[in-house]
């Protein structure tokens, strides 16, 4: 019997969906580094995550082990899942994640539309040129609740319902 999921499907579906995406990082003397995610995509039962960031920014630490946490945030809401992971996988990202990096870009439009910015805006804080796509994918090992109020920083049990 496998052990209960992390995610309940709130919390899938909330990643999924295409909301802010922004990645910490640490080095080996703990000083951290953070990245926008131009993308992100989990898996159906949310044992894999992959957020797409520029390559130009600071993915070492990650390289190095120095492990990952991101959180995913609606706009309008500020309801903010928070996951982490100790190691993660990096790989170029090619023409096959297009699709899934448009699909981003227009929900990303449709989130900060909702809080007065336009498609233009986002069209240019998300622009990354695909060759300096990287895609990270990871396992999530914790989740927290990080949604601004009284709850901010709990842990998510497994199957846990979104407040």
């Amino acid at each position: 019997m496998s052990p209960p999921a992390l995610l309940n499907p709130q919390h899938i579906a909330m990643v999924d969906r295409g909301v802010s995406v922004i990645v910490a990082s640490r080095d080996a003397a703990l000083r951290p580094s953070i990245m926008r995610g131009v993308g992100s995509a989990i898996s159906a039962d949310g044992t894999q995550v992959t957020v797409y960031l520029r390559r130009s920014q600071s993915l070492q630490d990650i390289a190095a082990g120095g492990g990952l946490a991101v959180v995913f945030s609606e706009p309008p809401t500020h309801r903010t899942l928070q996951l982490k992971a100790r190691t993660a996988a990096q790989r170029p990202a090619g023409p096959a994640d297009l699709p899934l990096l448009q699909r981003y870009l227009a929900s990303m439009q449709c989130e900060l539309a909702q809080v007065g910015y336009g498609p233009a805006f986002v069209a240019a804080m998300l622009s990354a040129p695909l060759e300096d796509v990287v895609a990270v994918q990871f396992s999530p090992e914790a989740a927290f609740d990080q949604t601004p109020g009284p709850r901010a920083g709990t842990p998510l049990q497994p199957s846990t319902p979104t407040p």
